[in-house]
């Protein structure tokens, strides 16, 4: 077999194909190791965050305990814990293997995390990044128990590029900067979903009401009157679900005939579960999943469609706005009302007697638009997160082999 030839100016390495000036190292080469705490506290009640593997968020710096515990430097020695020091790496080693992170503070971490600390040969964030990047060796390294786990010798033996401190440097402000840019993303899409359940809450009770439909013929503002559903516009009617749809399962199909290739969408009881080649149903309705852990998703759909015998169909009897509907239905949480049995489901007949209330199809409509603009802008975010995410990876597929050069 005739050798691959390299590219000129890059060498075949144990970390795979580099640059000829950067260096090929084993993390012992460039860190300090500190063992984990060898049994959990008994007492929680000093001002040292305890961090554990729910704790971290890939690339991110960890300040605190998400369920707010903290132990004393007296109690971290009695359970065989060093501090960890700011700045610090670290890194998930049992079970979900290679979730990296920083310590924004000291902490002290449990049995599984490791911590590296950072020599003044690597950059602490570049080694995070290049940490992330031997995802594939961790798992080919780890102890294949119960739980994979990783131990000191296996995160010692890592191998990883070594360039200039100074291209490292240059490597992890890149690769922070994108990392920055997805946090600030994933702050608005929440902020945009929380303004989101703010504005259904108000809108779908008739707590706030859109001009249009506010004030009577004589321009004074409409009042509310009490209702069995509590204090409702004095125009919106109260009604059964089943005065306003009609609910019917769909049809049974078996797995063998739901793919990914297929023109239309299939539906069950956990909503969307793959294509097919055949459709029931046809134009707007909405469904609701009778069936599954997930039943009492809601999803508008408007296009053919096959529903299977886990979803519920629903067919307008009055003269309704679906996406409206939908709404109506995601904010009244149906799985609330689902029976145990071998799995969750939902009873037709009992979503029936529900009782919604109800605004004329105009401001059904009005207000329907207004939350799908909302929606239209929070999936247009959405994919531009999904996008940086993917940008990212590529930045480190190109960045920690030196294939894109930043500085040298």
């Amino acid at each position: 077999m005739s050798e691959v030839k390299l590219p000129e100016g890059y060498k075949q390495t144990e970390v795979g194909v580099i640059p000829e000036d950067w260096g090929s190292i084993k993390v012992q080469d460039v860190c300090d190791f500190i063992v984990p705490g060898r049994n959990k506290p008994q007492k929680f009640d000093g001002d040292i965050p305890w961090i554990t593997t729910p704790d971290l968020i890939d690339g991110r710096a960890v300040f605190f305990s998400r369920s707010g515990l903290k132990i004393s430097k007296e109690v971290a020695k009695t359970v065989g814990s060093k501090i960890v020091p700011a700045g610090s790496v670290i890194m998930s080693c049992v079970g979900e293997l290679g979730l990296v992170a920083i310590a924004g503070v000291n902490i002290v971490i449990n049995q599984q995390l490791h911590a590296f600390l950072p020599s003044k040969k690597i950059d602490n964030y570049f080694l995070m990044y290049a940490l992330k990047d031997q995802e594939s060796y961790f798992h080919g390294a780890a102890t294949k128990t119960a739980l994979p786990y990783l131990n000191k010798d296996n995160c010692n033996a890592t191998p990883l590029p070594l360039p200039s401190i100074q291209e490292q440097t240059a490597i992890a402000t890149a690769l922070s900067d994108v990392d920055n840019l997805i946090q600030s993303l994933e702050k608005l899409i929440a902020k945009k979903e929380a303004i989101k359940i703010g504005t259904m809450q108000q809108l779908l009770t008739g707590k706030t009401r859109l001009p249009e439909f506010a004030t009577r013929e004589d321009g004074n503002p409409k009042g509310f009157r009490q209702t069995e559903l509590g204090r409702i516009p004095e125009d919106w009617g109260v009604k059964k679900l089943g005065q306003i749809i009609e609910l019917k399962s769909g049809e049974t199909i078996t797995s063998k005939d739901i793919n990914s290739d297929d023109q239309f969408p299939c539906y069950g009881g956990n909503g969307l579960r793959g294509y097919t080649s055949t459709f029931n149903k046809n134009g707007e309705h909405v469904l609701v999943g009778r069936q599954g852990a997930l039943c009492g998703n809601v999803e508008y759909v408007n296009t053919k469609f096959f529903a299977s015998e886990h979803a519920l169909v629903a067919t307008a009897i009055d003269d309704c706005n679906y996406k409206w509907l939908a709404y109506v239905l995601n904010r009244m949480n149906l799985n609330q009302y689902s029976e145990s049995s071998a799995q969750p489901g939902l009873s037709a007949q009992k979503l029936k007697k529900l009782t919604v209330a109800l605004p004329i199809k105009q401001e059904q409509t009005a207000i329907a638009t207004i939350l799908s603009d909302m929606d239209t802008e929070i999936q247009a975010l959405q994919q531009h997160l999904d996008k940086t995410k993917d940008i990212k990876q590529g930045m480190m597929q190109q960045l920690l082999t030196g294939k894109v050069r930043l500085a040298h």
